[in-house]
């Protein structure tokens, strides 16, 4: 794979990883513009907007964009996040311009029509409703409440049903026009493409593009001095817990230790939480531990459905887990095992063109540059025995901590005395 970026004089990117032995072409469209950018009273716009996008243009009806793309033989797809908002599409490599037509089509000439924004507005609601139908995706959002309190990241990225109604034309349109700058836009291509076709083909459309700055969000600067413990009572077969610990940002050159910790501790199933709860006492079918990481701040979740009657005990191993990590640095064979893991990861992740395409977005739009496999790869087999250990003693204090579950369970103070461990 060979990776370019040409910045237009708009401020528009546009970067390719050519894979010239590959028969597809994955295309996105990407900007730096996400859930954490919105005002409290706007919660939930960004995604609103990029379902909008799908829901008709000035050249074509809702049914017309999908078939535009599935028509070839392709597939159409958008998702936001609390930094970006990404509209991507993949077919066959000779079928380029198509696909990038559509997706300027959507991006530049999308109409907003009152009807069409009543029905979305449902269909998002039901979406919402289907996630907090979910216990293991509504402790995920619980979590984020507790994590950060007051905070744009600690908000739903689909918003809540008080914001959504009160989500018109004006302010979806109003709120694309500001923030869907070029200076903010990237488009990716990864397949069988050449970069200078790639760019001629998107300088067509740049001009298109809406002047400004890129938008800018409000950092998460509260110190959390305390455990913090969150209790939703619902009838659940099982209760899900969601532990969070305050971490450092992706800027931060500690996040390359605590990448080979959240291995070790529990990303896989020969990590330690995994072989203790669940192969060692069957405590539960699954647990394990997550990275998120943003541009100022990042959290290490540890995740796990049981039985209520277990959660004390889980914890409680989960706080020995943790003190061991304090305590003592990893063995020679451990951390082989979890450098192998992730560079692993990072090579079959990195095996199709949407993968790449995904990459070279995320790269861009938190970095502002290119940074290559080979490098994070690097990264990762230099860290130490010792500064896995650092890792663990500077972010795995009980003050960071944040507990959030779904439980049939009653009380939040008999879960205040659980966090005890």
């Amino acid at each position: 794979m060979m990776s370019k970026i040409t910045r237009l004089q708009n401020g528009l990117t546009v970067a390719t990883a050519e894979m010239p032995h590959m028969a597809s072409v994955s295309l996105g469209l990407w900007v730096g513009v996400g859930g954490r950018h919105e005002a409290k009273e706007l919660n939930g716009v960004t995604h609103f907007i990029e379902h909008m996008l799908f829901k008709g243009t000035r050249r074509r009806s809702a049914r017309e964009i999908s078939q535009a793309v599935e028509g070839i033989g392709g597939y159409l797809n958008a998702f936001t996040t609390e930094e970006h908002t990404c509209f991507y599409a993949r077919a066959r490599h000779h079928q380029f311009e198509e696909l990038l037509e559509v997706l300027m089509d959507m991006f530049l000439n999308s109409t907003f029509a009152p009807g069409e924004i009543a029905k979305e507005r449902e269909v998002i609601k039901e979406e919402l409703a289907m996630e907090l139908d979910q216990p293991h995706h509504h402790v995920q959002e619980l979590l984020n409440e507790t994590l950060w309190p007051d905070h744009p990241l600690g908000r739903p990225l689909t918003g809540t049903e008080a914001s959504l109604a009160a989500l018109g034309r004006s302010q979806l349109v109003g709120y694309q026009r500001a923030h869907h700058v070029g200076a903010a836009a990237l488009v990716v291509a990864a397949g069988h493409v050449r970069h200078a076709r790639v760019v001629q083909a998107v300088e067509r459309f740049a001009r298109r593009f809406a002047g400004g700055a890129p938008p800018q969000f409000l950092p998460y600067t509260a110190a959390q001095t305390a455990p913090r413990v969150r209790l939703f009572t619902r009838e659940t077969a099982q209760t899900q817990m969601a532990l969070g610990l305050v971490a450092c940002s992706r800027h931060d050159s500690r996040r390359y230790a605590l990448r080979v910790l959240n291995a070790l501790l529990g990303e896989n199933m020969s990590s330690r939480l995994f072989q203790v709860v669940r192969e060692d006492r069957g405590l539960a079918y699954s647990i394990h531990s997550s990275l998120g990481f943003f541009d100022d701040v990042g959290s290490l979740t540890i995740s796990a459905g049981l039985d209520t009657d277990h959660l004390a005990q889980v914890l409680r191993l989960i706080g020995r887990e943790l003190r061991r990590c304090r305590e003592r640095t990893p063995t020679v064979a451990e951390m082989r095992r979890a450098r192998d893991y992730l560079v692993g990861q990072i090579d079959l992740g990195l095996e199709g063109t949407e993968h790449q395409m995904m990459w070279v977005g995320e790269q861009w739009l938190a970095y502002g540059r290119m940074v290559s496999a080979r490098e994070v790869k690097k990264r990762l087999c230099e860290v130490t025995p010792a500064e896995v250990r650092a890792a663990a003693r500077d972010f795995f204090q009980p003050e960071r901590a944040s507990l959030a579950v779904v439980s049939p369970m009653k009380g939040q103070g008999r879960l205040e005395g659980m966090m005890k461990f």
